[in-house]
């Protein structure tokens, strides 16, 4: 039996991932969580053998989530999300995820893809590995994002967001000099100059809009 928690702010989202997998006899829906800190209180409660995850959340995004749940005791996390695109899919993988989703795939990708991460495999949505693939091929366009680090992305999106730099060093649990530092990077990298910039670039390519 696969010990699964659902983590997304949506609540008719989890209602229906829990009907859902109820229709499976080996998945077993132990809990669901609607931010990063409950979810981390509960994996720690019921200690759930899979984790399926938006990577947009309130306060804790999936970024530094799955980083936090991979300390300790290892758990499984794979990610569904409306963000289909590069850099998410590369980033969360980065943070630890073993898996990663649109909120399109069918149900049978969506329960093979459980079962293959809780059985120690990775898997990568079928749409999704497409167009990585094709952003590799030579000639192929990235996103401005890709050369950012999951560190920078994390905060990057906070600060599409809208939150304020003290803000963002307490959810990422960083000082804010740190988060300073992080925001310089960006800037260098993007090439941008301040905030607004940065956000009209982000929100171009739908980064810190609500899943």
């Amino acid at each position: 039996m696969i010990r699964l928690m659902i983590v997304d702010d949506h609540e008719l989202l989890r209602l229906g991932l829990r009907q859902i997998f109820s229709d499976y006899h080996d998945i077993e829906v132990v809990a669901e969580a609607g931010d990063g800190e409950t979810a981390i209180r509960l994996c720690r409660e019921v200690h759930p053998d899979v984790i399926v995850l938006d990577v947009s959340l309130p306060g804790l995004s999936g970024f530094e989530l799955t980083r936090r749940l991979k300390i300790g005791k290892p758990v499984i996390v794979l990610a569904l999300s409306v963000h289909d695109t590069s850099p998410y899919p590369e980033r969360m993988m980065e943070a630890g995820a073993s898996g990663y989703l649109s909120k399109g795939c069918s149900v049978s990708e969506l329960v093979q893809a459980v079962r293959t991460v809780a059985s120690g495999g990775r898997h990568i949505g079928s749409a999704i590995a497409q167009k990585l693939v094709l952003n590799n091929m030579d000639g192929a366009n990235g996103t401005p994002f890709d050369n950012l680090s999951s560190r920078e992305m994390e905060v990057l999106v906070l600060l599409a967001e809208g939150h304020r730099l003290a803000e963002i060093a307490d959810a990422m649990h960083l000082s804010p000099k740190t988060v300073a530092t992080y925001k310089y990077r960006i800037f260098e990298k993007l090439e941008m100059r301040n905030d607004v910039e940065v956000t009209r670039l982000a929100m171009r390519y739908g980064i810190g809009t609500p899943a």
